[in-house]
């Protein structure tokens, strides 16, 4: 199935058209000039014990290629004979995997390196670390130590921008980032525990679920907690406590997704329990945009790498959401029901074009995305610009307000307390007199 040949040579027809490969896999070519005009099942999990595909990795030097992590979001529950492997996809000839990955653990995420796409580096299920050359096979050439390694899985691994491109962070539900050289890879070169009292409490620091990393801001990172919590840190600061910086709140579950935008990146995405939300870095205690409430949980989302407008979000029921906030705010410009079982994961290609949705069942559907979703309208930077600074100054008014009057309340309280402090010093006294009283009396009898 020539898959990338065939969507840029669709014929001019408004209607649906499917049919099998060999592998038995379906293709639907869907004519939309606001949304998607191309879908593809393309990849299924070979193994007999389907495990979900948690996370995409596109090739960085083109769409032929796509990296898939495969693991049990059921952990404990996973058969004993349940397959570790994970593979790289080759778009044009999907009827086996280009090549398989062997990790020691299942991979729960998995990036390909920007400099050098012969590199991926994988977070596993037991905690560790490992990287793969795919010009040395399918083994790792090498993983971390499970003594220095995080205690719980790897849920978001990055490559950090550095001379060498040998620099990633990682980020695990037991409360840690991890920062490592994956040329030497015995133990992590720096660590930061997310307790928000700062004092690097392990026993009761923040779960880590997702991780954000903007290169134009190399000494700042953020942390999608498990608590709903939005951690900001400065990797540059002194000590760890200073690394802190504050916390965002607002979400009621884990943050499985979190991205700045590509073009405005003081604004940043968030995905978690039943909402999409839209944040500014100047506002901490409300987000200034959001979707309404789904009935379905998201699982995760991303910004078009295009338009600044528009953003996707993949849903519980297989449902993904396509949003153009210059369109509509209260809902999707386009849904599309991709599949019948959960979906997990989801990764747009760098050029906006196509886009890939990764399911519990292990199934990876390719999307091609529609010119008007993927080509930057006139006046929309200017656009966007001027939504994100209206809803900011809106959010921080109200955030004004909010603080006037808990401050009004608070002294009404302590006001209060003063009154009732002063009305029972008065009540002693009146009481003590009374006593001074009746004793003179009995004395003088």
């Amino acid at each position: 199935m020539f898959l990338i040949s065939l969507l840029k040579n669709k014929p001019n027809f408004a209607h649906c058209s499917s049919w099998n490969t060999v592998a038995s896999r379906t293709t639907h070519i869907i004519l939309n000039t606001l949304g998607i005009c191309g879908v593809s099942v393309f990849a299924r999990d070979p193994n007999e014990v389907k495990r979900t595909a948690t996370s995409l990795s596109w090739h960085p030097d083109g769409n032929h290629k796509l990296a898939v992590a495969y693991s049990s979001v059921e952990f404990q529950r996973a058969p004993n004979d349940t397959s570790f492997d994970s593979y790289i996809w080759d778009i044009e000839n999907p009827n086996k995997p280009e090549m398989t990955l062997k990790p020691v653990s299942p991979l729960v995420c998995l990036e390909y390196n920007p400099k050098d796409s012969h590199i991926l580096v994988g977070g596993s299920y037991n905690g560790q670390i490992a990287y793969w050359d795919t010009r040395k096979g399918s083994q790792p050439v090498e993983m971390s130590t499970i003594e220095h390694s995080h205690r719980d899985p790897v849920y978001k691994v990055i490559w950090l921008q550095s001379k060498t491109g040998t620099d990633i962070f990682s980020a695990s539900t037991d409360g840690q980032v991890l920062w490592w050289d994956i040329r030497k890879m015995s133990e992590p070169t720096e660590r930061l525990v997310l307790d928000p009292s700062k004092k690097g409490n392990l026993d009761s620091a923040l779960g880590a679920v997702s991780l954000e990393f903007e290169t134009t801001m190399p000494t700042k990172f953020m942390v999608g907690t498990e608590q709903g919590l939005v951690v900001s840190c400065n990797r540059k600061a002194k000590t760890p406590a200073e690394k802190i910086v504050c916390t965002y709140s607002g979400h009621h579950g884990p943050i499985y997704a979190l991205q700045r935008n590509p073009l405005f990146p003081k604004n940043f995405l968030t995905v978690a329990d039943w909402t999409a939300r839209i944040w500014s870095e100047d506002i901490k205690e409300s987000s200034i945009m959001w979707t309404k409430y789904h009935m379905a949980h998201l699982l995760d989302g991303c910004w078009s790498p295009v338009r600044p407008s528009v953003f996707f979000t993949v849903k519980m029921d297989g449902t993904l959401d396509v949003w153009d906030i210059l369109f509509k705010q209260n809902d999707p410009t386009l849904s599309l029901k991709v599949c019948d079982e959960a979906l997990y994961s989801i990764r747009v290609q760098d050029n906006g074009r196509f886009l890939g949705c990764g399911s519990q069942l292990g199934t990876t559907t390719l999307m091609e995305i529609s010119a008007g979703l993927c080509t930057l309208q006139k006046n929309e930077k200017a656009l966007v610009s001027e939504m994100f600074e209206r809803e900011t100054k809106r959010e921080k008014i109200l955030e004004a307000r909010h603080r006037e009057m808990r401050l009004k309340e608070r002294s009404r309280s302590e006001q209060s307390r003063e009154d009732e402090g002063k009305e029972a010093d008065g009540e002693e006294s009146a009481r003590g007199f009374i006593i001074r009283l009746v004793l003179c009396v009995s004395h003088d009898f």
